[in-house]
């Protein structure tokens, strides 16, 4: 039974590292094929960088299950690193991307991207929570990458009129006061997911030890 658990789990983890990873690139190719691909902009999104993210944790986690190998403190704090991105992805996706024009994004690679993996990066850290405890302090940790996307795109944006998300143009929500509200607001997500994803990993136990 435990065999049977384990292959499951590792197999899923394949599917699903390798599902978006392909989806990153078929995005890719369909934007290079529409004379529409700029790869920095491309890697210029949060959501994409996470995914990316996303599929090489669930790839390496899949291996390590494999190999039964024991994940360290380390790991467990990058996947739940990964895990938080993913999470604010989708949640900053229901709230303020549904109803935006996403242009030449693919619809299945959409799905993919902004629900499918956000709930099932989710789902395996509440099924296989982390071996580790993990405490609330840990999530300034998780807060570097996002804090550095910021930083980065607010410059790089003012630098060549260019932002991957209209809340983050001071052109379309009232100048940087506008782009600072909704900052804080993300800000607050990210603390009430970590401290969320923390939580439910003391209490949820792990189904492979």
């Amino acid at each position: 039974m435990l065999m049977n658990t384990r292959t499951l789990l590792v197999g899923s983890r394949l599917v699903l590292g390798s599902l978006v990873l392909v989806a990153i690139i078929i995005q890719a190719l369909y934007l290079y094929q529409n004379n529409a691909l700029n790869i920095v902009n491309y890697f210029s999104y949060f959501t994409n960088i996470s995914n990316v993210l996303a599929g090489l944790v669930l790839i390496v986690s899949a291996i390590y299950l494999a190999k039964s190998r024991k994940a360290s403190q380390v790991d467990d704090l990058i996947r739940g690193g990964v895990t938080l991105y993913m999470a604010v992805t989708g949640a900053v996706y229901v709230t303020l991307l549904v109803n935006e024009d996403l242009g030449l994004l693919m619809p299945w690679v959409n799905m993919v991207l902004h629900i499918v993996m956000p709930l099932a990066i989710f789902a395996d850290w509440l099924y296989q929570p982390p071996r580790t405890k993990l405490r609330l302090k840990q999530i300034a940790y998780w807060l570097v990458f996002p804090f550095i996307f910021l930083v980065y795109t607010l410059v790089r944006g003012a630098a060549i009129n260019w932002y991957p998300y209209p809340f983050l143009n001071p052109d379309k929500v009232g100048g940087y006061g506008g782009v600072g509200l909704y900052c804080i607001v993300i800000l607050i997500a990210f603390f009430v997911l970590g401290w969320l994803l923390i939580k439910l990993s003391q209490k949820f136990r792990r189904h492979i030890a």
